[in-house]
């Protein structure tokens, strides 16, 4: 029988814990987490993510700050801004919402945040961490996957675990995690040979490519887990992941949906990182 992982559940489980723990912490220590959300341009898909971001950290005791900039503000300018945050007592975290306009370059701006307000992970000080197996301010969605991982209660250790795709953002640091936890890890990627064959290899199967369906249900293995990533349109328009989920369901130990799977859990664990550099700042 599978399994469905309910990103849904999981994600209001760690906003509860996170209430309790920075309520103890405003009442204890006077420390409130603060997360600045920095939003350049009018990409739809963009302002919707500041927003629910904006609306999470409400909810959960974050005092949140939205930087609506226009589509034209300079590299320079953005850069300023960034430079107050970084100075600014009351911020634990900083997020720049990517993508930013072409005439800004991202690579500097994600540099010009202090490491310890990097609540996105994507400092080259905070990767290297992940790299040596020390990591601190850890990226939002491959750590919002090992915490499904961890619901299912299976032991990665030893495990043959596959991660197809290999960006910066999730397929590179899934894997450093997947390794820091023993497992024996592949990544794939569009010039793998024998692609197939490997996907059919994997204890745990990661797919983070941004290709609808990719992941046929007969390259599953049989009491597989696996995690999509993905959040695609099919041919009808309906949302779906990189795997055919009710193909691979069948063979599946464990599966994530899509929606409701990894989505929701990418919120939850920026949340996790704003509350744990506060603690870190505040020196806890």
């Amino acid at each position: 029988m599978t399994n469905i992982i309910n990103g849904k559940e999981i994600a209001a489980r760690v906003r509860e814990e996170l209430k309790e723990e920075i309520r103890s912490l405003k009442e204890k220590r006077g420390v409130v987490p603060g997360l600045s959300v920095i939003l350049v341009g009018n990409n739809p898909a963009s302002k919707v993510y500041v927003r629910n971001k904006g609306k999470a950290s409400e909810e959960v005791g974050i005092n949140s700050a939205q930087y609506d900039l226009p589509e034209h503000t300079t590299e320079n300018e953005l850069l300023k801004l960034v430079d107050k945050l970084n100075k600014a007592n009351d911020v634990s975290g900083i997020l720049v919402q990517l993508p930013l306009p072409v005439h800004i370059d991202e690579e500097k701006v994600l540099e010009a945040i202090l490491p310890a307000k990097d609540v996105d992970g994507f400092h080259p000080y905070n990767v290297g961490r992940l790299m040596i197996g020390a990591p601190t301010l850890q990226p939002c969605t491959p750590y919002g996957v090992m915490r499904l991982l961890d619901s299912t209660g299976v032991d990665l250790s030893g495990k043959n675990a596959v991660v197809v795709g290999r960006s910066n953002i999730v397929g590179k640091p899934m894997a450093m995690m997947l390794l820091k936890r023993n497992a024996t890890v592949t990544i794939c990627h569009s010039r793998t040979k024998d692609l197939v064959e490997k996907i059919r290899s994997a204890e745990v199967l990661v797919a983070a490519i941004g290709r609808a369906k990719f992941v046929k249900g007969d390259w599953v293995r049989e009491g597989a887990i696996v995690i999509d990533v993905g959040m695609n349109k099919d041919e009808n328009g309906k949302l779906c992941g990189d795997v055919d989920f009710e193909k691979a369901a069948e063979k599946a130990s464990f599966i994530t949906p899509v929606p409701g799977g990894v989505g929701p859990m990418t919120i939850a664990m920026l949340l996790k990182n704003t509350v744990e550099a506060a603690r870190k700042t505040a020196g806890l």
